[in-house]
C-alpha cells in the first residue's frame, strides 16, 4: 500500500534522512524506531506530505502521492506528536471542522463525531472549549480526528502521550482492530515494550539511515539479546545509560567544590 524508495532529505546539505526504503502493507503496523534526531520525524512530514524529498519517491498504491496529494491525503489519518488543536473550539466542532474539510456529510459527521467522542469518554466535555482540555483529553480528540473518515493508511506519531492507563488501554485493542480492518498502520514511539506487542515489522534508524527492519522477535533472536529496548540500544549505539545514571547521583551527591 505505502512503499518509501531510497528516499532522502537534506537541510542546508546537512542529511536528516539518507535512502530510507521501506514497504507498509495492509493489515501491517509497523513501528518506525529511533532515537531523538534520527530523522523518524522528517520521515512522517515526508510521508503525510507536509515536505518533499530531496531524492526518492513515496508510493501509495503505486502512485507518488507528489502527483495528487489532495486524494492521497483523503486515504490518510494522522495523529501528531504534539497535541495542537484550536483551544477556542470545542471537542464537538474540533471534529465538525475536520470533518467538513473532508467532505463528511452533515448527518452523518454528526454521528460520527459524538460518537467517537462518547466512545473516547469525553461526551461530557463536547461542547467545553479545549483551552480547558487536559492533554489526554486533546490526545483523544486527536485520535477521533485520524480515524474519522476511515482512512486506509494511519500515522500515529507518539500516540499514547497524555494518555491515562485506561485510555492507552483502549488505544491498543483500537490498534488490533484497525490492522483486522486492513488498515495501514505506521506507528512511531520511544515507548519500546508497547512497540514490542502490538508491531508486525520494527524499522530502527539511526543517523538518518535504516540498520534494521524486521519483525520484534527476530531481531531480539538474532541479536541474542531479551528484549527490544535491548537490541534497540545497541543498534543505535547509545550511551551506557546505567553508567550514566551512576554518574549523575555521585555529582548529585557532591558536597564541595
Amino acid at each position: 500500500m505505502l512503499e518509501v524508495r531510497n528516499v532522502s532529505k537534506t537541510y542546508r546539505s546537512i542529511p536528516a534522512v539518507q535512502d530510507v526504503s521501506f514497504t507498509l502493507n495492509p493489515g501491517e503496523v509497523l513501528g518506525y524506531l529511533g532515537p531523538n534526531g534520527s530523522g523518524k520525524s522528517t520521515t512522517v512530514k515526508m510521508v503525510t506530505g507536509l515536505i518533499q524529498p530531496s531524492r526518492g519517491k513515496i508510493l501509495f498504491r503505486g502512485q507518488d502521492i507528489r502527483e495528487d496529494l489532495a486524494t492521497y491525503r483523503t486515504q490518510l489519518g494522522y495523529v501528531p506528536e504534539e497535541a495542537q488543536v484550536y483551544t477556542h473550539l470545542s471537542g464537538l466542532e474540533y471534529l465538525q471542522l475536520v470533518g467538513r474539510l473532508r467532505g463528511i456529510p452533515e448527518r452523518l459527521l454528526d454521528t460520527k463525531a459524538r460518537g467517537l467522542l462518547a466512545l473516547f469518554g469525553l461526551e461530557h466535555a463536547q461542547y467545553s472549549q479545549m483551552v480547558n482540555y487536559s492533554k489526554g483529553m486533546r490526545q483523544r480528540v486527536l485520535l477521533s480526528a485520524a480515524i474519522l473518515h476511515d482512512p486506509q493508511l494511519i500515522v500515529f506519531d507518539e500516540p499514547l502521550s497524555g494518555l491515562d492507563a485506561v485510555s492507552a488501554i483502549l488505544f491498543k485493542e483500537l490498534l488490533v482492530l484497525l490492522a483486522r480492518e486492513g488498515k495501514a498502520i505506521l506507528y512511531i514511539s520511544h515507548v519500546l515494550e508497547v512497540v514490542e506487542r502490538v508491531c508486525d515489522r520494527v524499522i530502527v534508524l539511526a543517523k538518518g539511515q535504516v540498520v534494521a527492519d524486521a519483525a520484534p522477535r527476530e531481531l531480539t533472536k538474532l541479536m541474542a539479546l531479551p528484549t527490544l529496548e535491548s537490541v534497540f540500544a545497541q543498534l543505535v549505539q547509545q550511551t551506557d545509560t546505567e553508567q550514566v545514571a551512576r554518574d549523575l547521583v555521585d555529582v548529585m551527591k557532591v558536597q564541595h567544590a
